[in-house]
């Protein structure tokens, strides 16, 4: 009767732990106490020493202990064992409980001596291990153990499945707690980038709106530039076809200074070109570089098939993608007020490209006619006139001829570009100021290599044409020499262009080698000036004396230099090979 009695005693505790359990998982959704729970109830019930939950890691196939009682160790807190190793092994395989009075001695298993030393330093005899199953998957294990050898009864072990099963929901309702929690997460992050999408549509569409209105309202160029970039927090600069600033602006409290510092044909310019070539390929902005705190974006501006130059943004924070989209819808903006600029510039410019090829055709309108126009731009056609041409390797014609009639210099004169010249008309005492402002403008603003032409004094507006003819001839001779960065006067190219007006550059290089080529190398080898010496002695009438007052040096040296020369290009007596020589020592002169 009494055995009777504390079976039923037993019987009934375990119901009571089990509804305690059961009403823990109904109650509380915190993972770590309700497993704690469930292993102080394995304890109690089964009056054993130890007990504890592993978690199967399916990625490294190891079990891993969650939550422990009874243990001495810190080893004890965090034991794990491979799915393959251990009783863990045998449950996992067998899908049931078992149970060993001896663990350390049980070779119905595989043992791990990591595992092995833990149970000896706790001291561990008796093991009983059920598996924690959700959904035919086991995903866990409860463990209870004693340090004496131990039996367990079919009761313990049914008590124990039990509470496995409370362990197999606790787990898995965290772990689709965690999925929840995750998937909200993700929620709430979808839902705050979705709300910072919709705040950075609405404010580059305000930001659209506002430039569009300035553009409406005829806003100037410099206006624009500073309602964008106090829109985007930055400085902007508004650069021409060659790179210089035509407007800027800078929002309130920006601090950077590169945009003060931007210099056309600086340390930057490879950087800013490299990032405009691939901004054109992409039609995307492009970052060009990054330097002292500031970032360097550029875009550039288009009107109709032509690139009018390009917008330089500089900002201390990265921008995001609808403040660069704003960026580059302003450059469109920029580009309509450019081209409008542009073409206000063009139909004032009309009348003047009108009257300069009026000018220069061969057949001109009356005199008196052509005289009233010019008076128009301030030219008198009653003096002496002079012509320019001038060619360059980078910018068009088109835009040159313009920024030179924004000089003060160029007034009062005629500027057009006819096929891709640039040609300039004016009187002929300011041809020589006006050259030399050309020149430096060129190397200043352009920084390109160029080739003019100046022509010579003409008394009458009737000249024009056939000057106009003259100098193109004499072009395209500077350009079959190589010349560059000067201008020549028509009266120096006179005779080479009626001479070589049909020859190319490689027949010019031969007529040169064939004429003075001994000579040229005689003086790259040696350093000496033969050369200039020939040249001189010819230019002063073949007189030795005259050429050595002119070189000033002695005479002999004049002399001695002339027998080397006829060593190496022969005889200078006969007339034509004189000549010859002489044409070439003016073209080679021209090429220095």
């Amino acid at each position: 009767v009494r055995n009777r009695m504390e079976v039923l005693q037993q019987r009934e505790q375990g119901m009571v732990a089990l509804m305690e359990s059961a009403q823990d998982l109904s109650e509380q959704l915190e993972l770590a106490s309700l497993l704690a729970a469930i292993v102080d109830r394995t304890r109690r019930l089964l009056g054993s020493d130890m007990a504890w939950i592993s978690e199967l890691d399916d990625a490294c196939g190891v079990f891993r202990a969650l939550t422990s009682e009874g243990g001495l160790t810190r080893s004890s807190m965090a034991m794990s064992i491979r799915s393959d190793r251990g009783v863990a092994s045998v449950v996992m395989s067998t899908r049931m409980p078992f149970t060993t009075p001896d663990y350390l001695h049980d070779t119905r298993f595989n043992h791990d001596p990591r595992f092995d030393d833990v149970f000896r330093v706790e001291g561990i005899c008796a093991l009983v291990g059920v598996p924690v199953i959700w959904q035919d998957e086991v995903i866990g294990l409860l463990f209870a153990a004693d340090r004496y050898p131990r039996v367990h009864t079919t009761q313990n072990i049914a008590i124990l499945r039990t509470l496995a099963t409370h362990c197999a929901v606790a787990l898995k309702n965290a772990r689709d707690f965690e999925r929840i929690n995750t998937a909200l997460g993700k929620a709430d992050e979808a839902r705050s980038e979705l709300e910072r999408h919709v705040r950075g549509v609405q404010a580059a569409a305000d930001a659209h709106e506002e430039i569009t209105l300035l553009l409406a309202r005829g806003a100037s160029l410099a206006t624009l530039c500073q309602a964008v970039a106090g829109l985007l927090g930055g400085s902007l600069l508004v650069l021409d076809e060659v790179h210089q600033i035509i407007s800027q602006g800078v929002a309130d409290g920006y601090g950077g200074t590169a945009a003060q510092r931007y210099q056309p044909h600086g340390e930057r310019s490879a950087d800013l070109a490299r990032a405009l070539r691939q901004a054109r390929l992409t039609g995307r902005s492009a970052q060009a570089y990054e330097a002292d705190g500031e970032i360097c974006r550029v875009m550039p501006v288009i009107g109709g098939d032509d690139a009018l130059g390009a917008i330089v943004l500089f900002h201390q924070t990265p921008l995001e993608e609808v403040a660069e989209r704003t960026f580059e819808r302003s450059s469109s903006v920029i580009g309509i007020v450019l081209l409008s600029q542009e073409r206000q510039a063009a139909s004032n410019h009309r009348g003047m490209s009108a009257l300069m090829r009026a000018l220069v055709s061969p057949r001109q309108d009356e005199l008196a006619v052509l005289r009233n126009r010019a008076e128009q731009f301030g030219l008198d056609l009653a003096q002496p006139l002079s012509l320019m041409m001038i060619e360059l390797h980078g910018p068009s014609a088109g835009f040159v001829s313009r920024r030179l009639l924004q000089m003060p210099e160029s007034r009062p004169c005629l500027i057009d570009d006819i096929d891709g010249i640039v040609v300039v008309l004016c009187g002929t005492t300011r041809a020589l100021e006006l050259r030399q402002a050309l020149s430096q403008w060129i190397h200043g603003e352009v920084g390109k290599a160029y080739r003019g032409v100046v022509s010579r004094p003409m008394a009458s507006p009737a000249e024009l044409p056939a000057v106009f003819a003259t100098i193109k001839r004499s072009m395209d001779i500077l350009r079959r020499l190589g010349l560059q960065e000067q201008f020549i006067s028509q009266n120096e190219l006179a005779l080479y262009s009626t001479l070589f007006e049909t020859h190319d550059a490689s027949s010019l290089e031969q007529f040169l080698e064939a004429s003075i080529g001994p000579l040229i190398q005689h003086d790259r080898k040696r350093h000496t000036a033969l050369t200039t010496t020939l040249l001189c002695f010819f230019d002063c009438n073949q007189n030795a004396r005259t050429t050595a007052q002119r070189l000033d040096i002695h005479v002999n040296t004049v002399r001695q230099r002339l027998t080397t020369i006829e060593g190496l290009l022969g005889h200078l007596g006969q007339a034509s090979r004189a000549l010859e020589i002489h044409v070439a020592l003016r073209l080679w002169s021209l090429r220095s």
